[in-house]
């Protein structure tokens, strides 16, 4: 297997980045910026949305239970 720094796969074909145009290069490098940042974003969320879990698992604790009517 490839260094995964060394080569990206665009749309199934696998390029040496080395070999890339400059700007190609700059691209590759955004998008590399771009993926962890959203990973990052994925992590955060999944983090608010276990708190919210919490929250909501408390808050539910909290409230007067209804009567069971017949």
């Amino acid at each position: 297997m490839a260094n995964e720094k060394n080569t990206i796969t665009i749309d199934g074909t696998e390029y040496n980045v080395a070999d890339l145009s400059d700007n190609a290069k700059q691209q590759v490098a955004n998008l590399r910026v771009t993926d962890a940042e959203i990973e990052k974003l994925k992590q955060q969320l999944a983090i608010y949305q276990t708190a919210r879990t919490a929250y909501a698992r408390t808050l539910s604790e909290e409230l007067p239970q209804k009567e069971a009517t017949h």
